[in-house]
């Protein structure tokens, strides 16, 4: 091995790379492990992947499943080979079934894992300078993931896979002037045609994966040259990360971490059954499951279909299919183009120019937090309106009814869901507000000798304090005046307007930061003074309050540190 080593280290330099590597700090927190459930999941599809190409023939060509060979519902059935291989592989070749049900959990725990890693990045602000590329980059791999869970999808050529294609020509065939063009070149001609399932088999395991370990790559790349991001904590700052080496101790956690996701992964593949294609049978463009979703990942376009009415507008002579453009087209392109331009809409409502390396907490930036929320409460929508027809028979309920309730939901949820949002985040900061200068109350109420009754407040820690303080104040952007002294037009005035409308809807409605004088006075007590001598201004907590002259008596069972609510006693007139 040091021979080995030697060798690679005069040659590439090896040496300088690993120690690189080796020394790199990492975080300790378990939201970090998100973005690796999804890099593991990934390194599962492509060694069931490997598997799996070995036995699977992606031909459209006819054939007849032999008499011979199981389930008996299959036998002398005609179908193309592409299916036939796959019913094959999961009746007649050992492990067969187990790959492909392995192989079908890991594609959607790896969409998963990657949404979720992304929507941490996007709440705790990890998106922000220098990191906006690397947003991009994670954006543009969340894209290639749904394009590789589809292309696997329909590869088996059964009903379901068959009539999901059926929709992506819908769709081609809905856009304006090229519409007819794109689908006849992406089917070869007329849709099913016989040359989609070898294209597709080609996008799957060649195109898309290439692609994605390139992205990977250079996902990782950054991430070790902007170094981590790290949540807020006493010493935690822009300019250093406290954590472990990548060696050994993040070297052995990931090892670990890639076992549990295989043996979580083999697990789900042997013992819960999914995408039984030999129940659908073989694609005939006649027959439509009843009650068939598409995988998770794909069923928010399914819903936008199913909600949206049968419109088509004739201009010229030309006729537009909203029903099928708007769904298929139009809200996926608004909800994923704001995602991946975020960041830049953010900075430039800011004018933030600074690097960040501490994490905000979501609680802090209520806007950026109501926004993700929307978007998220809008996928579940479309996601629960592409199962309408199970929540009708399920519930016995009326179709129409649902439908059109989800219609209503897909306007009014979002709105709701960032009113809401927002103003439990506002919440949560005053709460953090009262902590941070009181503590934490106790319930325990006192009486001084001089009859006055306090209730005692226990005082937060160092950490617990620091994470409520340290984050800065953020307000809206100033605008200057439309004329300079000359009485002048003043270049940029209405971009400059624009960013201060947009900077006043991000901050407008804000819970300013404790301060440091405010943290000082209250260490002291912060004692002012009054006719009879020095007072404390006190808390209630939703009782009434009022200053009491401070008399230096010290009760023995409250500490001196402890942040008080003096309750006044009645007076006598």
């Amino acid at each position: 091995m040091a021979a080995t080593a030697d060798y690679l280290d005069t040659r590439v330099s090896a040496g300088k790379a690993v120690k690189l590597l080796a020394r790199k700090i990492f975080p300790d927190h378990w939201s970090f492990l998100l973005g690796e459930i999804a890099l593991w999941s990934f390194v599962v599809l492509v060694l069931t992947g490997i598997f799996l190409t070995m036995f699977f023939d992606p031909s459209m060509a006819h054939t007849t499943y032999p008499e011979d060979a199981q389930p008996e519902s299959m036998q002398g059935v005609a179908m193309s080979e592409a299916f036939a291989s796959t019913v094959y592989m999961s009746f007649e070749v050992k492990g067969g079934l187990l790959m492909r049900q392995m192989h079908h959990w890991a594609a959607l725990v790896f969409i998963g894992g990657a949404v979720v890693h992304m929507f941490r990045v996007f709440f705790t602000g990890a998106f922000r300078k220098p990191r906006e590329l690397n947003w991009l980059v994670g954006f543009s791999l969340l894209i290639l993931a749904l394009l590789a869970g589809f292309s696997g999808y329909s590869l088996p050529d059964d009903v379901l896979s068959g009539n999901g294609l059926r929709i992506a020509d819908g769709v081609a065939k809905a856009i304006p002037i090229i519409g007819s063009y794109a689908s006849y070149g992406l089917f070869g001609g007329e849709f099913p045609g016989t040359v989609i399932i070898p294209r597709l088999f080609t996008v799957h395991i060649l195109l898309i994966p290439g692609l994605i370990i390139a992205l990977v790559t250079v996902h990782l790349i950054l991430m070790v040259v902007h170094k981590h991001t790290q949540y807020p904590g006493p010493g935690h700052s822009n300019n250093n990360v406290v954590g472990y080496p990548a060696f050994p101790n993040y070297v052995a956690k990931m090892a670990g971490f890639f076992f549990i996701t295989f043996g979580v992964l083999a697990l789900m593949g042997a013992f819960l059954s999914i995408n039984a294609v030999w129940n659908y049978g073989p694609y005939d463009p006649s027959p439509v499951s009843a009650g068939a979703q598409p995988d998770w990942y794909m069923l928010f376009m399914e819903g936008a279909l199913r909600l949206m009415p049968g419109w088509e507008v004739v201009i010229g002579g030309y006729t537009l299919s909203l029903n099928v453009l708007i769904p298929g087209l139009v809200i996926p392109g608004i909800l994923f183009g704001l995602l991946a331009v975020y960041p830049f809409i953010e900075a430039w409502a800011t004018n933030d120019k600074k690097e960040h390396h501490v994490l905000d907490r979501p609680r802090n930036v209520p806007v950026r937090t109501g926004i993700g929320v929307a978007i998220v409460v809008e996928f579940l929508i479309l996601v629960a309106a592409g199962s309408n027809d199970l929540i009708a028979t399920h519930f016995d309920l009326s179709i129409n009814d649902i439908t059109w309730a989800f219609r209503i939901l897909f306007f009014v949820g979002p709105v709701l869901a960032f009113v809401i949002t927002k103003r439990v985040c506002l919440a949560l900061q005053r709460r953090d507000r009262e902590l941070a200068l009181h503590g934490h109350e106790t319930g325990r109420v006192v009486q001084l000798p001089s009859g006055a009754f306090m209730e005692v407040h226990k005082p937060l820690d160092e950490h617990e304090r620091w994470v409520l303080v340290q984050h800065e104040p953020k307000r809206p952007l100033e605008v200057e005046p439309a004329t300079d002294r000359n009485g002048v037009d003043r270049p940029g005035y209405r971009k400059d307007l624009m960013r201060y409308k947009l900077s006043r809807f991000f901050y407008e409605d804000r819970v300013e930061p404790v301060t440091p004088a405010e943290l000082v006075s209250v260490d002291h007590h912060g004692e002012i003074e009054g006719d009879d001598g020095p007072v404390h201004p006190v808390r209630g907590g939703g009782v009434g309050v009022e200053l009491e002259p401070s008399h230096g008596h010290h009760d023995p069972g409250v500490p001196a540190s402890s942040s008080v609510a003096t309750l006044a006693r009645s007076r006598q007139g």
